[in-house]
């Protein structure tokens, strides 16, 4: 590894690191396709297994034995060893990274890695059978949590409309354990994120759309007929508001939750998993 030591965590060389929002980090650095910020060793292994690709990465001194070694085995078995004798390694002090904006929150390393080209969502729908669909989830840590059951319980993919937040943020991707590197997804253009153009797009892929949303005409979500299903899109809407009233109506089923003491709703990503759970029995 290209160890380069830093005393000044607004150095040139890391300033993408300590300046550069999200936004930024995907609109502007990089390539065309832009680049993230994955943070601990755990996630930044999984990015690695997926075939993300690694630009630099930033380790706090105290952790370049324990936690990063691990790290530079993988990127040396995937990537060979003259790649990973090239790749900058930033090594900084605690008192150096704590300055920071939001890494104060996170012990041990972070790694800058290149995204992949979107595919889209005709694409993402060709060979799905279970998906999760995301419509406006704006709270990173339900995305990510999202995420981690749909991976965990058997669901295909997650498709995501234009207003939710990138899975790929900081926050989502520590929040899924890795998981946003290990199921497939895709994002929605803002034209296809339209309520009932998306519920099109999902029927047109041959996809049974149910809402979660209670309503009048709401089934129990344990349903045999909905699991028999070829092909099935979940519709998770958007923290507090949930679905907007157009994509309930349009959906083919209604499904809630049986709830007591008086509990009218769950987060979102509690919900998700369990509608995951029950969807996969018997599949």
């Amino acid at each position: 590894m290209n160890f380069i030591k830093i005393e000044d965590i607004n150095a040139p060389e890391t300033e993408i690191y300590s300046r550069a929002t999200e936004r930024q980090l995907r609109t502007i650095y990089g390539p065309e396709e832009g680049l993230f910020i994955a943070e601990t060793a755990y996630v930044i292994t999984c990015a690695l297994e997926a075939g993300y690709e690694p630009v630099s990465m930033l380790v706090e001194s105290e952790r370049l034995d324990v936690e990063a070694s691990p790290v530079f085995d993988v990127i040396e078995r995937l990537w060979g060893r003259d790649a990973s004798e090239q790749l900058p390694v930033y090594v900084a002090d605690r008192s150096v990274v704590v300055g920071m904006t939001g890494h104060h929150l996170v012990r041990g390393l972070w790694m800058l890695m290149k995204r992949k080209p979107l595919i889209s969502l005709e694409e993402f729908c060709r060979d799905k059978k279970r998906i999760a669909v995301l419509t406006d989830v704006t709270n990173p840590a339900n995305v990510g949590a999202i995420f981690r059951s749909a991976a965990a319980l058997g669901m295909d993919g997650v498709l995501l409309t234009h207003a939710s937040v990138d899975p790929l943020t900081r926050r989502a991707t520590r929040a899924s354990m890795g998981t946003v590197f290990q199921i497939p997804w895709a994002q929605a253009s803002l034209e296809q994120s339209d309520g009932l153009s998306l519920i099109g797009l999902l029927k047109k892929n041959g996809f049974k759309t149910v809402a979660m949303a209670l309503t009048e005409d709401s089934t129990n979500v344990d349903n045999d007929e909905i699991r028999s299903n070829d092909k099935v899109a979940v519709m998770l809407g958007t923290e507090g508001t949930g679905l907007p009233g157009d994509v309930i109506s349009g959906c083919d089923y209604r499904v809630m939750i049986p709830m007591q003491r008086g509990v009218d709703s769950l987060n979102v990503a509690t919900a998700g998993a369990i509608c995951f759970w029950e969807l996969m029995k018997g599949y």
